[in-house]
């Protein structure tokens, strides 16, 4: 029987490119964008995206009654969160003039500040940038499979998480200071950018969510 990826649908995120990327790199699983919190519990993957700002993603959860189903996917699957289904999953979120969120990762979201000495540094951070990810580590995440330490990923947005725990720090990022861009612990994965507009790198970070195991 083929496993099942869910997309969680809470009327925000980029969720048919989410969908036909994953399609593409997992043909032999079931990917379904639902909002329904019960096939969301039966699922066997979670893949939490979103755009747009903390106080809309946190209003539309709450509105779907999807905020402890997200938090019991977090819990106890396979969970791929993606660029503001990074963010909500922190404390609070400086956005919208403060934003209580998910409280499922210590820390914060901060706005980026603007540097007037380098005007060609605009926010949002919008466009290719590097994702390093740990050089500490003695066994490579398996999620970067396949995919250079150094490869570049497309990111859109003007806030930054910043874990309150180093060790939820799995890759970094520059632009304008350095900033965490992935955070993973146990079967949780999250990324700042977007891989499925990251062209072959992220189509194999996905590819690499398809068949990831954690133990």
């Amino acid at each position: 029987m083929s496993e099942i990826i869910a997309i969680v649908d809470y009327g925000m995120g980029n969720l048919r490119s989410v969908e036909k990327a994953l399609v593409h790199v997992a043909p032999r699983s079931r990917v379904v964008v639902t909002a329904d919190a019960s096939t969301i519990r039966q699922a066997d993957k979670i893949v939490f995206p979103g755009q747009g700002a903390a106080r809309d993603c946190m209003k539309n959860l709450q509105q779907a009654d999807l905020c402890q189903v997200v938090a019991n996917a977090f819990s106890n699957k396979p969970f791929l969160g993606i660029c503001m289904g990074l963010q909500v999953l922190f404390d609070r979120s400086d956005e919208n003039e403060g934003i209580d969120c998910l409280g499922e990762v210590p820390g914060r979201v901060i706005g980026f500040q603007r540097d007037h000495a380098r005007p060609q540094m605009k926010i949002p951070h919008m466009g290719w940038n590097q994702v390093s990810y740990r050089a500490d580590e003695q066994v490579e995440h398996p999620l970067w499979q396949n995919i250079d330490r150094e490869a570049y990923f497309y990111f859109v947005h003007s806030y930054y998480v910043s874990p309150a725990e180093a060790r939820w720090c799995e890759a970094t990022t520059d632009y304008l200071q350095p900033f965490t861009s992935v955070i993973a612990c146990n079967n949780v994965f999250a990324t700042q950018f977007h891989p499925e507009k990251s062209a072959d790198d992220g189509l194999q970070l996905l590819a690499n969510f398809a068949q990831w195991k954690p133990t």
